[in-house]
């Protein structure tokens, strides 16, 4: 890696995002406005109008007709984007899940904002966390380089699995913050990310129907050739996802063969090594773990991070790995799984269920609506938690940060 192949410039994440996608040499593009996403394809419509990309740049009515946009270039074999948040998402959903079914390698940023009702433009992460079962991807990030990165490998990933990948990253906090930034240069892009090679066939010479209706058990097809049933196409989708287990964590180590930057692949640690205390979380609130984590050790804990990058597919065995013979992993969710507790949490617990020498997993919410989460609340909260794992606590309800009831 060069010197002169870098670009070092300061820019926000959505900056960061939309270049990404530019330097991915994306063909089609179609989003509705909605805050805080707007600016990504502001950005890359402008460029689209220059000549500087040359793209389509689809303008359209809604999310839901933004994401069938996608759908129906992917399909045909064109490399595609798109970005949303909150209350677009799901408006999309219906297609969301038509794009992950279709095995679509579709990326779409998601500047993570808190869901309406009552009206809310500020962060949280409940938008990403309601679809996380919608079989796509997701991969959260802690800052503006780390979306730049990540865009660019969810396209290495998504093409080789033919599964659409989500890039998460916080609304405002991240989306609007400018910060420094190592762009690469095309010709490393270009050397990491093949041209796509769609898995549909669409010839006019071998018609074909795409999406038809699948039944339940497996049948031929009018050639005589036995076709999978549902079940059997949602078991493959499974397995693709599984497998992304293995590919993430290799795409990010060849991009960081290219440009000596590496994210961790799955998760991400900080001062994890002797830790008994683990601070978990996704996004930018895991950066502020890492001081708070600081701050837990001037007081003679022994408190480290553990960071989820990839929260879809879920990183089971790394979590195990990285927390047996821990005494106590605090999850900070950012989102809810209503009527039960934060989502991270509940799926670390399950995830630990059973296993030799786990953690006692506690779970703390923090940050809805764009409630202010200071590095002096996440320490207190890991005060309160350490107090009650030595009184004998081994469960409780979830602690809510910085909350006015």
């Amino acid at each position: 890696m060069s010197d002169t192949a870098i670009k070092r410039t300061v820019m926000a994440g959505n900056e960061a995002a939309a270049t990404a996608a530019k330097l991915a040499r994306v063909q089609v593009i179609a989003a509705y406005p909605i805050t805080p996403q707007t600016s990504v394809v502001e950005q890359l419509s402008a460029w689209v109008e220059s000549g500087e990309l040359p793209a389509e740049f689809v303008t359209v009515e809604s999310e839901h007709s933004a994401l069938t946009v996608c759908i129906t270039a992917s399909t045909v074999g064109a490399r595609v984007f798109t970005a949303t948040s909150a209350n677009g998402l799901a408006y999309m959903t219906e297609q969301v899940w038509w794009a992950a079914g279709a095995r679509l390698p579709i990326v779409m940023c998601i500047a993570n904002r808190a869901m309406a009702a009552p009206w809310n433009v500020l962060n949280d992460q409940q938008d990403s966390m309601s679809v996380r079962d919608a079989g796509w991807i997701q991969l959260y990030c802690r800052d503006n380089q780390e979306i730049l990165d990540t865009t660019i490998q969810a396209y290495r990933i998504a093409e080789q699995l033919h599964v659409p990948v989500m890039v998460c990253y916080d609304g405002f906090l991240l989306s609007h913050t400018v910060m420094p930034v190592e762009v690469p240069s095309a010709e490393q892009v270009d050397a990491y990310l093949p041209p796509y090679e769609p898995l549909t066939v669409v010839d006019p010479d071998d018609p074909r129907n795409i999406g038809p209706v699948t039944l339940a058990d497996p049948r031929a097809n009018a050639d005589g050739v036995s076709c999978h049933g549902y079940m059997e196409v949602r078991a493959l989708h499974q397995q693709a996802l599984l497998g992304a287990l293995e590919t993430i964590p290799a795409a990010d180590a060849e991009w960081s063969e290219l440009t000596g930057r590496e994210w961790g692949g799955l998760t991400w640690e900080h001062l994890l090594d002797d830790a008994e205390v683990v601070l978990v979380a996704a996004g930018s609130v895991g950066m502020q773990l890492t001081v708070a984590a600081e701050a837990l050790r001037e007081q003679g804990v022994k408190a480290g991070v553990l960071g989820i990058r990839s929260y879809r597919p879920f990183p089971v065995d790394a979590l195990r790995g990285k927390l047996a013979g821990r005494k106590l992993a605090l999850v900070f969710d950012k989102a809810l799984s209503y009527g039960n507790e934060g989502p991270i949490c509940g799926d670390l617990k399950a995830a630990l269920y059973g296993q030799p020498e786990a953690p006692v997993v506690f779970g703390a919410v923090c940050g809805l609506g764009g409630r202010d989460v200071t590095v002096e609340q996440l320490n207190d909260a890991a005060n309160r938690a350490i107090a009650d794992l030595a009184d004998g606590v081994t469960d409780r309800a979830a602690d809510w940060l910085n909350l006015h009831l």
